[in-house]
């Protein structure tokens, strides 16, 4: 799709909006989260932040599933991902939950304090010591009972096409012994698509399908359980998203 005007501006507007929301609202809120040690105020205030900037962008959520969604109850929620509007479109979705993102992500100043102390974590794809040390935190923060959400691309797709899976995630949520809920992430593309610095109104179907469970499994069922995961959020998925054929999966 070729931005236009209308599209680039409002894709500014979003970006001033997010900067703006964050200059604000961090200082203060980072400073009662260090006196009053508690960190639910904060998440709600971004929680609330990553509404507002939806709904700037012009995304129209249909949420379909939601009796899947397991409030106050550990798991393992995981996404394909075709666009920025991804992350806070579903934080604004969910109860509260916790993130595993690329490492990228928290290089936002005062952002990224808000969210280590928040005990989101940081994921570097490249260093594959680094990334089983932050699988092995967040499996444990799982067993703890918080939920988590992580996209098992890792990177938004460049063409909407569902991409191969990383296996870290699966071997996370197996250790952790908590289910997964896949979810399909449907039309976000359209909305802002990967390279390109515009946002064009459009309806995003979301939908959370039935948890898979883990109860049993070992680290050896990783593959049948990223394959489970992947079949169910195929479903959910345009015929132009599933693309020609399976990509194959990793790990």
């Amino acid at each position: 799709m070729t931005p236009g005007k209308g599209t680039m501006i409002r894709a500014c507007l979003v970006v001033l909006f997010i900067a703006v929301y964050i200059l604000l609202a961090a200082p203060p809120m980072l400073l009662y989260t260090i006196l009053a040690r508690e960190t639910d105020s904060i998440y709600a205030v971004g929680r609330f932040g990553a509404r507002l900037a939806v709904w700037l962008s012009g995304a129209k959520l249909e949420v379909h599933g939601r009796e899947n969604i397991r409030p106050g109850r550990a798991a393992l929620y995981l996404a394909n991902h075709q666009s920025n509007v991804d992350p806070p479109a579903l934080v604004s979705i969910l109860p509260p939950v916790w993130i595993m993102a690329k490492k990228e992500f928290f290089n936002v100043p005062l952002l990224n304090i808000g969210m280590r102390m928040r005990g989101f974590i940081a994921i570097d794809r490249k260093n594959r010591a680094s990334a089983m040390q932050s699988i092995e935190r967040a499996a444990e923060a799982m067993k703890s009972g918080r939920p988590f959400i992580a996209f098992p691309e890792g990177t938004r797709s460049p063409d909407g096409r569902l991409r191969r899976f990383k296996g870290g995630v699966f071997v996370m949520a197996i250790k952790a012994g908590v289910p997964v809920v896949p979810i399909s992430v449907s039309g976000s593309r359209k909305v802002m698509a990967k390279g390109e610095f515009a946002m064009h109104p459009a309806r995003v179907r979301i939908t959370f399908h039935d948890p898979v469970p883990t109860t049993g499994m070992t680290v050896e069922d990783r593959g049948r359980l990223r394959e489970a995961v992947r079949e169910r959020i195929l479903t959910g998925l345009s015929e132009e998203e599933r693309g020609g054929q399976e990509a194959p999966s990793e790990g």
